[in-house]
């Protein structure tokens, strides 16, 4: 055989087993082929989770596309997931895009649900939002530290109910208890002995209790007659009760007025009260008068009035001799 051929078969066999080897790695990388074209999708999200390139973009259950590539923001706040989309599938811009995950430990994807699908086709570079992923292990720590505030309140109710049982459920507690509830019982028998006689009372003097209601009844007739002719006799003398209560006003007023002018020096009143002269002639005119009250009381009118001369007096007393 001749050595050129043998090279020349020997590369073709090469060739053959590169094709194959690209067919099957075309194969095994979820359906990502450099002849078929595509569109991006550029979905924008908080969290990708475990999402990485290369993972199925899923329409419906059907692999429509893959992660091209995951980007994260300069701030770290954002992430943008780049989707190729093959070009023979449409989707709306109504559709909602998920995270999800296949199993319970399988590679997460990214599914797309077209709900009402009556949306604008989206075109190459269309952004949209995308919700964080399920995180498992956050939902596993969540009820984790809530198992520990269950057992937390669990345990702080068990020394709860030890407390009341050391300090409520003891035998002193429960004797005194006991006692109580017999002290009660006995007082509710004295009670129901007392209302027992007060029935009996109420029914033994029936009589008198409707004579004293009868005199209460007419009493309040009499208190409302009475106050009927109270009215009527203020309705008669209104005018009367006005007129003695405008002259109480006024004398009043006048009073207050005599008042007045008396502190002020005017008047008699004020005049004697403030006037030092004419308080002291006043004096003497006052004790003059007394003077005068005496003589009278002691010699009479008429010596008074006709009081004797000294030549009278001289003659008689001659004539006497």
């Amino acid at each position: 055989m001749n050595r050129s051929r043998l090279e020349l078969k020997v590369g073709i066999f090469v060739l053959i087993c590169l094709g194959l080897l690209l067919g099957l790695v075309l194969q095994f990388s979820k359906g990502t082929t450099l002849f078929r074209r595509t569109y991006a999708i550029i979905l924008n999200t908080s969290n990708v989770g475990g999402l990485r390139p290369r993972a199925s973009v899923l329409l419906s259950g059907v692999q429509v596309g893959t992660v091209s590539d995951i980007k994260l923001a300069p701030d770290g706040t954002n992430v943008s997931v780049m989707l190729k989309i093959y070009s023979e599938y449409i989707i709306k811009d109504d559709a909602r895009f998920e995270i999800e995950q296949a199993g319970f430990l399988g590679d997460q994807f990214v599914a797309v649900y077209p709900d009402v699908n009556q949306g604008t086709p989206l075109t190459n570079g269309a952004t949209a939002q995308v919700d964080p992923p399920f995180n498992m292990l956050g939902v596993a720590r969540s009820v984790a530290g809530f198992v520990k505030r269950i057992d937390d309140t669990a345990r702080n109710l068990d020394e709860a109910i030890n407390d009341v049982r050391r300090s409520v459920l003891n035998q002193e507690t429960l004797t005194n208890l006991a006692f109580t509830i017999q002290t009660l019982q006995q007082v509710s028998q004295g009670a129901a002995v007392v209302v027992s006689n007060l029935d009996a009372l109420v029914r033994s003097d029936t009589e008198p209790v409707g004579a004293v209601i009868s005199n209460l009844n007419t009493f309040s007739i009499q208190l409302d007659t009475l106050a009927l002719s109270a009215q009527h006799l203020l309705d008669t003398n209104e005018p009367q009760i006005n007129l003695a209560v405008n002259n109480l006003e006024a004398s009043t007023a006048m009073l207050t007025n005599l008042l007045t002018d008396t502190a002020h020096s005017k008047g008699l009143a004020g005049a004697l009260l403030y006037d030092q002269t004419l308080s002291s002639n006043v004096s003497s005119l006052v004790s003059n008068l007394s003077i005068a009250s005496a003589n009278l009381r002691s010699n009479g009118l008429w010596h008074f009035l006709w009081k004797p001369k000294p030549s009278d007096t001289a003659a008689s007393g001659k004539n006497t001799k």
